[in-house]
């Protein structure tokens, strides 16, 4: 190789590390800025393509995208001086650059320890001002919106960091204090449930002595009418008797003196009559005379 192709050679190879050095590429998901010897002498650099002074600038680059900080659960006093533990995550992004470089060094782990610890200091103070009751169900909802503002405005002005939302997770009571909810709950209950029994052992004993009385005046009014049916048929059968007696009185008592021996004999064979008792009437005399 000559002389002047070498030359030609180190010359393109200069160039294509210079041209290295001095283009950089911004993405739509990154912010960046650009540093000369430690200071800052461009920030907020939009997306494309840049070109920065080779060997002596150099460009730090940062996760424009939403973010998420997800908090170790921690332990909160609410205002009725019971303990919750609360387990929440922080939505937030770099809003300026400058700021948040300036605040962290550009460390994203010491970035969301501070806003790890400044949602801490928020939760302590916004649950230390409200009731269980509140906290879990009442104002959640109000709790986190001023959280989330009160939050931003801080981060925002101190490290560039945009806080976009501040949710809970869970809230859990400490093991000592869900034991005993636990046991109020379950005595609560356990009344409850004596009182729904109280009340179905009365309702029961009114129906079974509704049904007693019932029952006792059903049979009442089933004897009476029985004993009028009993009664008519007695009527009805000693007024056929009477008839019958009145068209033949002596047929009639023959035929009575004669189902009376059937029966007497049928069940006994020895009698002790005085020997002109009416109950020979017949045997004596067909007539009955």
């Amino acid at each position: 190789m000559t002389g002047k192709g070498l030359g030609l050679l180190i010359v393109l190879g200069l160039a294509i590390i210079v041209g290295s050095q001095s283009l950089y590429i911004i993405k739509e998901t990154e912010t960046a800025l650009t540093l000369q010897f430690g200071q800052i002498v461009d920030n907020d650099i939009p997306a494309g393509l840049h070109f920065k002074t080779p060997f002596l600038q150099n460009v730090k680059k940062f996760d424009a995208r939403i973010l998420t900080l997800d908090a170790q659960p921690s332990r909160f006093l609410t205002e009725g001086k019971k303990y919750v533990i609360v387990d929440a995550f922080v939505k937030w992004r770099i809003k300026n650059v400058l700021k948040y470089y300036k605040a962290t060094s550009g460390d994203r782990f010491e970035a969301s320890n501070r806003l790890a610890d400044l949602a801490n200091k928020g939760m302590r103070n916004e649950f230390g001002v409200r009731s269980l009751h509140e906290v879990v169900s009442g104002e959640r909802d109000q709790l986190m919106s001023k959280l989330t503002a009160d939050l931003n405005k801080e981060t925002l002005d101190n490290f560039g960091i945009e806080v976009l939302d501040v949710r809970i997770k869970a809230i859990d009571l400490p093991e000592e204090l869900s034991n005993d909810v636990y046991r109020r709950m379950r005595a609560e209950r356990d009344r409850e449930a004596k009182e729904i029994r109280s009340e179905g052992s009365e309702l029961a004993e009114g129906i079974r002595a509704e049904a007693d009385r019932n029952k006792t005046v059903t049979l009442a009014n089933a004897y009476r009418e029985s004993e009028q049916i009993k009664g008519e048929g007695d009527a009805t059968a000693s007024n056929i008797y009477a008839k019958a007696y009145s068209k033949d009185s002596e047929f009639y008592a023959f035929t009575r003196s004669l189902k009376a021996y059937t029966e007497t004999f049928r069940s006994q064979d020895v009698l002790l009559l005085k020997p002109d008792s009416d109950f020979f009437r017949y045997m004596k005399d067909a007539q009955g005379k």
